[in-house]
């Protein structure tokens, strides 16, 4: 099986053909200018650019229960305040058992890793996809 992913739908592929049953989870994050930045660093976020990585929202599903990214796209617009939508969502799996799927119970604390990853700017561990469902390489800029 192919396990390059080159747009979400791919990893929705690979979650379904995992021999365990697998939960989905979500963080989708937005970006805000640090109170401190610097007149360059001002510059390129308004242009678009840079930022801290804000998390705004958080969600887990089954694959089963994710039609394509644009099924989540839509559903994620319907929580997202108008004013701050998401740029990045960032994606992992959690593993349960052939017959059954990791409890919503044991969703929380790593929901709460990841968060607390994407605060600390700990990203490794996670596939980040844009709004297109496009995966993303993060990288970092000198001096931030």
């Amino acid at each position: 099986m192919n396990t390059e992913i080159h747009h979400f739908d791919d990893l929705l592929d690979i979650a379904r053909a995992q021999r365990e049953r697998q939960r989905l989870l979500f963080v989708f994050v937005g970006t805000e200018l640090p109170e401190n930045a610097t007149a360059e660093q001002r510059a390129c976020f308004e242009d678009g650019d840079g930022g801290a990585l804000v998390p705004l929202m958080c969600a887990d599903k089954l694959p089963e229960d994710v039609a394509s990214f644009d099924a989540l796209l839509a559903e994620s617009q319907q929580f997202e305040h108008p004013s701050r939508p998401w740029q990045l969502v960032f994606t992992a799996a959690l593993g349960g058992t052939t017959t059954d799927a990791p409890a919503e119970s044991d969703v929380g604390p790593v929901l709460d890793r990841m968060v607390e990853a994407v605060k600390t700017g700990m990203l490794d561990s996670y596939l980040p996809f844009n709004r297109k469902g496009e995966p993303v390489r993060l990288q970092g800029r000198s001096g931030d």
